[in-house]
């Protein structure tokens, strides 16, 4: 049976809002929390292959209670956004709202994801690069931000470790809105989806793995005004790429 068919069936069967709500949570399960419970299980699992490739001591790693105080907040923010999602769902089918994305019956050709991606890469790098910048301003940062910084180095699991509201704002926003921007098919938009959750808790890990992908991330928990924006584009533009700045050229985590 082709992805068409199946598409198609699924359509048959299910509401867009049902499909749109279904989709994400499971997008968010097997990118989000299975990832993050791959690298967060390293350490017991496999100790000696952890140890080689963790960017940061052992003796600065988070402790087994912190990463249980993390699980709690970051399934709390995983409840109460899903809370919000089919709030926003039940005021569409309230309002007679269309879907944010296009439910074709079609599915998207490959060079209409692989652009519609690509668009979604760039606009979301540019608001997340801003919003960040804007929540370490010292009016916003306490009350919005710090709890975020209480892990470093961070762990995957902490990617989503915040203030609900710092969620709603730094985590969800910059990721819904470019596809939504675009109309893009709310295929692009799970595909879209599933690389910003696997970037985002392989960003937090604390490993070398992909060319040590990382280490930027781990630096911006250590420096706090280096590394804000989530691919490094925005901050070579603003001169706020680790690389370019003299006080840490060169400068390796250890």
């Amino acid at each position: 049976m082709s992805a068409s068919t199946l598409w198609k069936g699924l359509l048959a069967q299910h509401s867009p809002a049902k499909i749109a709500f279904w989709g994400v949570n499971t997008i968010q399960f097997t990118c989000f929390w299975f990832a993050s419970a791959v690298y967060t299980a390293l350490p017991y699992i496999f100790p000696a292959f952890s140890a080689r490739h963790k960017l940061q001591k052992y003796e600065k790693q988070p402790t087994p209670e912190e990463i249980w105080k993390c699980f709690r907040v970051v399934f709390r923010n995983q409840v109460l956004s899903s809370a919000l999602q089919l709030s926003i769902i039940a005021l569409d089918a309230y309002t007679g709202r269309p879907p944010t994305h296009r439910f074709d019956p079609i599915l998207p050709s490959l060079t209409e994801v692989v652009r519609d991606v690509i668009l979604c890469i760039l606009i979301r790098e540019v608001i997340a690069y801003y919003l960040h910048r804007l929540f370490h301003h010292p009016l916003l940062y306490k009350t919005m931000h710090k709890p975020h910084h209480a892990f470093s180095p961070p762990v995957a699991l902490a990617a989503q470790y915040s203030t609900f509201r710092e969620h709603v704002i730094l985590g969800i926003l910059p990721i819904a809105m470019p596809p939504a921007f675009l109309k893009s098919h709310v295929v692009t938009f799970w595909v879209f989806l599933a690389l910003q959750l696997l970037e985002t808790s392989t960003m937090h890990s604390g490993y070398d793995f992909f060319a040590s992908f990382a280490r930027r991330h781990d630096l911006h928990h250590e420096k706090f005004n280096v590394c804000f924006g989530p691919t490094g584009l925005m901050d070579w533009v603003h001169g706020t790429e680790w690389k370019n700045r003299a006080d840490i050229k060169g400068m390796e985590v250890q």
